[in-house]
């Protein structure tokens, strides 16, 4: 089924979970996306649209049966700034940035799906990918803090915004901070209730019938204000083509952080017994945001939390999406005096609950006992968030995430291989050592970023046993091998036939690296009849008269 996949196998009986969990995402989804799209500085409606178009486009071409997507608080602060930059946030340039912007990442993020490139959701370690969640949580804490307090902004970057706001403080307009912190409250009293309650919507709603009742305008809080409903009017709010250029960069960044939180969307939330479609999902979610853009909206994302409200309430497919879009689209075109009156305050203690989530306090201190090495990296990866701006800062982390895992690469050794006394099982631990027999094991792929302490390695241990006879690499865990990496091994073998030892290799089971050692010419130089399934059969075939 080219479309429509997440509707396979749907039933009449099906439809009462889905509408039921439609209007569920459509309560939590209501509020978040006009959250999420002040924090863009975009207009609140903006972010419907982008629902909307996301959900539509995840609907039609994604597999996920209950995956939301929409805009999102986390790749939202990423372009927000760098558009900023270009054109001020109440321009007609602006939008149109950022209408190309959402083509330009969705574009990106389907073709990954097109040329399965699943795997780009691995750049990013946990240690790391726990960095960049603080960061960005202090990033949307830091500029929604003047809109709670009720004072003006100020400033592009963390230090400036607080320094803007500290010298402010005085002039805090305690009804603002009020509100803010009882819509913040409510949501985290309804999340430690039941997480299916809409506290977002419930706070929201609280706070709108406060502001009306005791006519809180008058006492300087700030609402959403009068809006016109119905798709924005975007013709002639196109962009130059050298801004376009300009925009390519931030549209690859986040382009990787949408891949790589639709990848952990879709494997945390794979919504039946299906395998997980990653790069499906990726063409799903890229087309979204290609909508979104040509809707008037902004760049989307797979949302986690919202993921997980679709599947806790018992979503069966994307039918649900589809609800809570066809309730976000009425109000939309048809509710928005509904909204005018909404404190902004109370947006920004939504954004303000979506910050403390993202910051897994849990894993920082996993982190602090088991690893300080990485907890490290995880605080560097916050600090480049926080201090630089946001782009360059994912930059930084997608490097220092692909640094730490060259750098674990590099660090294997071989290990040696004895047998466990009265058995004929080879381990890399303490056991039963054989005359004139050397057994090493390599537990990684085999490539030009180890292949050098491989070499050095195993030429060591040799040097060390002057009356070594046979020399045996238990190759189970060699998943792949690279030219250098052969060009390395060819060499050792050369070095062991010099002194007169006789080289073999067992479990070799990875069907890449066989294909490898046909194809680099390793299997001819060794011999088939030097390689085995276990270490045993090695010892007992070249070295008889050391059996067990």
């Amino acid at each position: 089924m080219l479309a429509f996949r997440s509707f396979a196998g749907w039933r009449l009986a099906d439809l009462g979970p889905d509408l039921a969990a439609g209007l569920t995402l459509a309560a939590i989804a209501i509020p978040e996306q006009m959250a999420t799209a002040r924090l863009g500085s975009f207009p609140p409606l903006t972010g419907f649209v982008a629902f909307i178009a996301g959900t539509i486009g995840f609907a039609v071409f994604g597999a996920n049966r209950v995956l939301s997507a929409g805009a999102d608080s986390t790749i939202t602060p990423i372009f927000a700034g760098s558009l900023l930059l270009l054109a001020s946030g109440s321009s007609p340039a602006h939008m149109g940035l950022a209408i190309v912007l959402a083509v330009m990442i969705g574009a990106i993020v389907a073709a990954g799906g097109i040329f399965r490139l699943g795997w780009i959701a691995d750049l990013l370690s946990t240690p790391v990918m726990t960095g960049f969640l603080a960061g960005i949580a202090i990033h949307i804490a830091v500029s929604q803090l003047p809109t709670l307090l009720g004072l003006p902004g100020g400033g592009d970057r963390v230090i400036e915004r607080l320094s803007a706001v500290l010298g402010q403080i005085a002039a805090t307009n305690f009804y603002s901070l009020a509100l803010g912190a009882g819509v913040f409250a409510v949501i985290l009293a309804c999340e430690k209730i039941d997480s299916r309650i809409p506290g977002a919507l419930i706070g929201l709603v609280v706070a709108t019938l406060l502001t009306v009742g005791f006519d809180l305008e008058k006492h300087g809080v700030a609402t959403i204000g009068k809006m016109v409903g119905g798709l924005p009017h975007v013709a002639n709010a196109l962009p130059a083509i050298d801004d376009v250029f300009r925009l390519l960069p931030l549209a690859l960044i986040v382009a990787a952080v949408v891949m790589i939180q639709t990848a952990a969307t879709t494997r945390a939330f794979p919504g039946s017994n299906d395998p997980p479609d990653v790069s499906r999902d990726f063409i799903g979610v890229g087309f979204g945001g290609i909508l979104s853009g040509l809707a008037g909206g902004f760049a989307v994302n797979a949302s986690p939390p919202r993921t997980g409200a679709v599947s806790a309430t018992g979503g069966r497919s994307q039918l649900a999406g589809l609800a809570a879009a066809a309730i976000v689209a009425m109000l939309l075109f048809f509710g928005t005096a509904l909204l005018a009156h909404i404190p902004t305050a109370a947006l920004a203690g939504v954004l303000f609950f979506v910050a403390q989530r993202l910051v897994r306090s849990s894993v920082f201190a996993a982190l602090w006992r088991q690893s300080p090495g990485e907890f490290a990296l995880a605080i560097a990866t916050m600090a480049a968030i926080v201090a630089l701006p946001i782009q360059t800062g994912v930059g930084i982390g997608i490097f220092l995430s692909l640094l730490h895992g060259i750098w674990t690469m590099t660090r294997v050794r071989p290990v040696e291989f004895e047998r466990i006394a009265g058995t004929t099982i080879w381990w890399p631990t303490k056991g039963e050592k054989v005359d004139g027999l050397l057994v090493l094991g390599f537990q990684a792929p085999l490539a030009f970023l180890n292949a050098e302490n491989f070499s050095r390695g195993i030429r060591h241990e040799i040097d060390a046993r002057p009356k070594l006879k046979l020399m045996v690499l238990e190759a189970s865990s060699i998943a792949e091998i690279d030219y250098t990496a052969a060009q390395s091994l060819t060499a050792l073998l050369r070095y062991c036939r010099e002194r007169n030892i006789d080289f073999a290799i067992s479990r070799l089971e990875s069907i890449r690296a066989q294909k490898a050692f046909d194809r680099y010419g390793l299997r001819a130089l060794i011999g088939d009849d030097h390689f085995f399934h276990s270490v045993e059969e090695a010892v007992t075939k070249l070295l008889p008269s050391r059996g067990p």
